[in-house]
């Protein structure tokens, strides 16, 4: 509400921040409040559906654009162009950076459409950690080095990218690369009330490296046999099923918005 009647009284036309953040001031904001905004840029996290629909029906003129970037990048790797923006996508790699999408094991690059590893490179990447002796964040490819992202992305064949998400969080099962993202927006889709200030479930994975089983921490009352009916109808196979449902007060989440995997899996473990 307060940063509400600040963009209000200082006229402000432009700003940033995470999702979740953007979200908790669309909630609290009147149609007057945010009138000047012409765009809003997201970052750090996926932009949920509900965020572009809410701001198109309610400020038609404002635009949102989706970037996507990493500390180590300087942080900017891609944005959308106010001019062309695509909804739901990251926009375009950054003029200065090369790119490249290729699979896991970094053999070559993959096709238009598919979800590949992002690798980068250009005067904007970070040179390397201080005092860290760690494995390398580079990696070679076709006779060049390149910083791995860790995180997948898809090509539309035109440049413009779509994020998939982190490769930690997905799982290997039944032979498949499983997607945890994509059964939480499924999940979202059906349970994530219109009004919520925040996050309401969160998908994890079982420590195990062979057949982990897939958790769902929910702050709902809700049954297993309804969530996988929910992911069946959402278009995703049986693997992506939940095994488990933990219910919870709250999501923990991150300074920065996001959800805290590393505290749910800790809650796991306990």
């Amino acid at each position: 509400g307060m940063l509400a009647r600040l963009i209000a009284a200082y006229k402000v036309s432009i700003l940033g921040g995470t999702p979740t953040f953007l979200n908790g001031i669309v909630r609290a904001a009147t149609d007057a409040q945010l009138a000047t905004l012409r765009l809003v840029v997201a970052g750090a996290e996926k932009c949920p559906a509900q965020l572009y629909e809410t701001v198109a029906s309610r400020w038609p003129a404002m635009k949102l654009l989706e970037g996507y970037g990493i500390t180590e990048c300087s942080p900017a790797v891609a944005l959308n162009d106010d001019r062309t923006p695509r909804a739901g996508s990251i926009g375009r790699i950054l003029p200065s950076l090369e790119y490249a999408l290729t699979d896991v094991a970094l053999k070559d690059r993959v096709a238009a459409g598919q979800d590949g590893l992002l690798l980068v490179r250009g005067p904007s990447i970070f040179g390397g950690y201080l005092n860290y002796d760690g494995p390398s964040p580079f990696v070679e490819f076709e006779g060049k080095s390149w910083y791995r992202t860790g995180d997948l992305v898809r090509d539309d064949g035109q440049g413009v990218l779509t994020f998939a998400g982190r490769l930690k969080r997905f799982v290997k099962l039944g032979g498949e690369m499983i997607s945890l993202p994509a059964i939480e927006e499924v999940l979202n889709k059906s349970y994530l009330p219109a009004d919520a200030g925040e996050q309401v479930l969160a998908v994890t994975g079982t420590a195990q490296e062979l057949n982990p089983e897939l958790v769902l921490f929910a702050t709902l009352d809700l049954e297993r046999e309804a969530v996988n009916r929910c992911i069946r109808d959402g278009g995703l196979s049986p693997l992506h099923n939940i095994r488990q449902i933990v219910k919870v007060d709250h999501i923990p989440i991150l300074g920065t918005g996001k959800t805290d995997y590393r505290k749910l899996t800790e809650m796991l473990r306990a």
